[in-house]
């Protein structure tokens, strides 16, 4: 592995921060501290930490002797000072003389001996960077020194093959207090060792400076890399693989679908997909052991937090069979969760300690021959999911190339899973209501659109923003943020329409809303309007919602968890307007077509409402038409945009927000919510 160290940078992160205050050794440690986070083979999404013993000032000016260390939640790569909360030395050493620590009293203490009690919680191995000597501490799950210690019996034995007199050996004890001691009393036996080589977890290294640490880390890992590229077995031979295989496209909303965690009665909590795929990914994944490997379990335990006991193995998908793959999908889904159910319910059963039951699905799904699926309750898990992945696979790679993978067994995975401290977290981590469901809104760029992706979005959908102009689409996806999407296309094209979609499919793994809402309006009377403006309107105002429709019905099949259709109808489908009908008429027939979806497809789970709305500033009324509409009647604008029932203007935001409540009413369909602030002729009968 390359060391990146490099004097000037470093140099210049510690002028930087001296501006700001920040005292040298705390610069350097921020430094190395990224160098280590920025390699995922080394430090992948929270697994690793690191610290630094100083002297600080608290608030009124008495100096102490701190551990400045990793605090939860901050990402190594990017981290800043105030990412390595001080925590008081005195009380932490005093614990070691303890016989017992429970883990909430352990947070405890550390909390209560914080300098800035508003600072995150310091690592869960704190106490370990407290109990070792050394002025700089480091720690990772480097892949190629899980190769090592995800051995069987012989770990220890290869580990101190591998690594000498020069690191010490720590069998596996779960983080905590209970690790800290042993650790600290591994080095105790011989103080000449530059680090701590943990069976099933991973390395420490340290050293008086932050470079003499990370230049250990660096070296130590790359003893690692080194032993298992002179000492790896030939590679086994490959799986024979399907004349032709199916593309991630053929399937993927039907896996999604298959993952989503049935609540009963129509609720799932819905997953997001996040497809990967790589040579060296398909090449491990046609191993002829891996559902083998892939029940072993994880690398490292704290990947358990990412996806679970482990990977769910499917089989290569044969193009051929498409509907028998579907089926072994299920199958194999259903497998997985009976499994995991027996795993929590067995080591559940060995105390008295009561706890609730994770959700059993899958979080990484792999598929021979062509890749894997990270999933995730939003696309930042999904993503975390595949990164783990691709880690597991070079973790496990290396591990048979010099032996054989047999990480930590279920049982002792389970107490990590299933840990106090990672339960509290999960507790207080609510869900927003719609996270984990997919939302498309056509005519996205417009005010009525922007406004509603936007309102998804908050909502914690991941919103594909679908409009005629892709650049206003990209930036209104941009501002709804949560990863959202923008998608350029022609929507009474049915190429375009498909094209959306399926780009949906390929970012999320799938559609479970969506809000047809392009439109336009042309004037003229119905008597006198040109045949081919009155079609051109029929192919936006209806046409195009149905084509909309009919894709989000095939995809919403597919996955199997119902779906819901929301469609702008506007008030000229009911209250038709003078010189409107070209607009009305097809506006109409949309308001039928969304019944038409409620009355047959409700059996399917799928809901099916309309949003009847008026006079709302936007690319139908414009600023211009309003000036125009209001001076014909004598009215200012003002008075002309809130003559309703309730004398105020209505707008965009408005119509998202009855969109927002059909989407969230589970038990309401063939609905029609009027937004106008209240116009009588308008209301419906």
């Amino acid at each position: 592995m390359k060391n990146l160290w490099n004097d000037a940078e470093a140099e210049a992160l510690v002028e930087a921060y001296a501006k700001k205050g920040v005292a040298r050794d705390l610069a350097l440690r921020v430094y190395t501290t990224r160098l280590l986070g920025g390699e995922p083979r080394l430090v992948l999404h929270g697994g690793g930490n690191t610290s630094a013993k100083m002297r600080v000032k608290d608030f009124v000016g008495d100096e102490w002797d701190v551990l400045c260390v990793k605090g939860s939640g901050w990402d190594m790569a990017v981290i800043e000072p105030q990412g390595l909360p001080a925590v008081k030395m005195g009380s932490l050493l005093k614990a070691r003389a303890l016989d017992r620590l429970s883990d909430e009293d352990m947070v405890a203490l550390q909390r209560a001996n914080l300098i800035d009690p508003s600072s995150p919680n310091p690592s869960v191995e704190t106490l370990l960077h407290a109990f070792l000597p050394h002025k700089f501490v480091d720690h990772t799950h480097s892949t190629a020194v899980l190769a090592i210690v995800d051995q069987g019996e012989n770990s220890e034995a290869l580990i101190r093959k591998v690594f000498g007199p020069k690191m010490g050996y720590v069998p596996y004890i779960m983080p905590g207090f209970d690790l800290a001691k042993a650790a600290a009393e591994v080095f105790d036996a011989d103080t000449s060792v530059e680090g701590l080589i943990l069976d099933k977890h991973g390395i420490f290294t340290f050293g008086d400076n932050a470079k003499e640490a990370y230049d250990r880390m660096i070296h130590h890992v790359t003893v690692a890399e080194d032993y298992v590229a002179k000492n790896a077995k030939p590679a086994p031979k490959l799986i024979a693989l399907p004349k032709t295989l199916a593309k991630p496209a053929d399937f993927a909303s039907f896996l999604r679908g298959a993952v989503a965690f049935d609540r009963g009665e129509g609720r799932f909590d819905r997953m997001v997909s996040d497809f990967r795929t790589s040579p060296s990914i398909v090449e491990f994944l046609n191993r002829p052991n891996l559902a083998a490997l892939a029940k072993q379990g994880v690398s490292t335990p704290d990947l358990s937090i990412r996806i679970k006991t482990g990977p769910m193995v499917l089989p290569a998908p044969d193009a051929e069979k498409l509907g028998d793959y579907k089926k072994a999908i299920r199958e194999h889904v259903a497998a997985f969760e009976k499994d995991y159910r027996s795993y929590f319910d067995t080591n559940n059963a060995l105390d008295d300690v009561e706890r609730t039951m994770l959700d059993p699905m899958p979080r990484l799904s792999l598929v021979p021959g062509l890749g894997m699926f990270g999933h995730g309750r939003t696309l930042k898990d999904a993503k975390i999911a595949s990164d783990v992945g691709e880690m597991w696979i070079e973790a496990v790679r290396g591990a048979e190339a010099v032996g054989d993978f047999h990480p930590l067994s279920a049982a002792e995975l389970f107490g990590l899973e299933y840990w106090s401290l990672e339960q509290a977290k999960l507790a207080s981590n609510k869900p927003k209501p719609l996270t984990g469901q997919v939302v498309l809104v056509t005519g996205g760029a417009g005010a009525i659109g922007a406004a509603t992706a936007k309102l998804f979005a908050q909502t914690g959908a991941h919103v594909v923003v679908v409009d005629l102009d892709a650049a206003k689409a990209a930036e209104v996806a941009k501002k709804a943020g949560n990863n959202s999407i923008g998608v350029g296309g022609d929507i009474t094209k049915p190429e375009d329409v498909r094209a959306a979609f399926d780009a949906a499919v390929a970012t999320y793994g799938g559609v479970d809303i969506v809000v047809s809402n392009a439109g336009a309006a042309w004037e003229g009377a119905i008597g006198d309007i040109d045949d081919a403006l009155l079609r051109k309107s029929f192919e936006l105002n209806f046409f195009a919602h149905q084509s909309v429709a009919q894709n989000a019905v095939r995809i919403f099949r597919e996955q199997g968890t119902g779906g819901v259709l929301l469609f702008n109808a506007s008030k000229q489908a009911v209250n038709p307007g003078a010189k409107f009908g070209a607009y009305g008429l097809p506006k109409a027939a949309t308001l039928f077509l969304s019944r038409q979806y409620a009355l047959e497809y409700g059996a399917l789970g799928i809901r099916s409402n309309a949003v009847n709305a008026d006079r709302i500033r936007s690319g139908l009324l414009t600023d211009a038409m309003i000036a125009s509409r209001s001076t014909a009647r004598g009215l200012s604008e003002k008075d002309y945009m809130s003559g309703n029932l309730l004398g105020q203007e209505v707008t965009a935001e408005d119509v998202a927000l009855a969109f927002l409540h059909q989407a969230l009413a589970e038990r309401t369909t063939a609905d029609v919510t009027t937004v106008d602030g209240g116009n009588i002729a308008a209301a419906l009968r």
